[in-house]
Parts: structure tokens; sequence; C-alpha cells
């Protein structure tokens, strides 16, 4: 997976729908972050793909989803580890990114 980088780092409230990559919104200003319990810190490459994001929840990273993509932009593997487990991995075929590949 990419690393990131400091420069790279974007805030958010919350996400919306299932499909994945995860949609980001409500972006936040890094200001606003010290009067918020629960965040999310989101890395993005230079075609502006989302890489990274992790939902921090009183400071723990309690979610992490870490996205590959091939040389068209489309979604060929995701890494979701929720908190005290093990990363579960999604690969998804030519055919289509929506659907996970068997």
């Amino acid at each position: 997976m990419t690393p990131q980088t400091k420069q790279d780092c974007r805030y958010f409230l919350s996400y919306s729908g299932v499909k994945l990559p995860i949609n980001l919104v409500s972006p936040l200003d890094p200001e606003a972050l010290a009067n918020r319990n629960t965040y999310i810190r989101a890395w993005f490459d230079a075609r502006e793909r989302l890489i990274r994001f992790e939902k921090l929840v009183y400071g723990e990273i309690e979610l992490v989803h870490c996205y590959d993509y091939d040389d068209d932009g489309v979604l060929r593997r995701a890494a979701i580890t929720m908190l005290d487990e093990e990363p579960v991995y999604v690969s998804f075929d030519q055919a289509s990114s929506d659907a996970p590949a068997a």
C-alpha cells in the first residue's frame, strides 16, 4: 500500500455509502479537530484518489481503509482493518471494480 505524507493528509467529519472506495463527506479544517471526538484523516495520491483513511474515535484509530488502483484509476484492492482485528483484503476483478474477485 502507498505510504502517506503529511502534506497529503486531509480531515473529514464522516463518510457515506457502502461502495469502495468510501465517499468522504464534510471536510474539516485542522483547527477544528481540537473540538472533535470523532473524525477521519485521509490521504490522497497525485490524481486525487483516496489511498488511505483512518477513523479516529477519542484519539484511537478504530478503522483503516487502504486502496490500490490500476493505471486506469480503477480500484483493484482494498485492505480494511478494524480495531484489534486482522486486515481483510478485497480484490476486484478486471470486469468491474464493484465486484470482488473470486
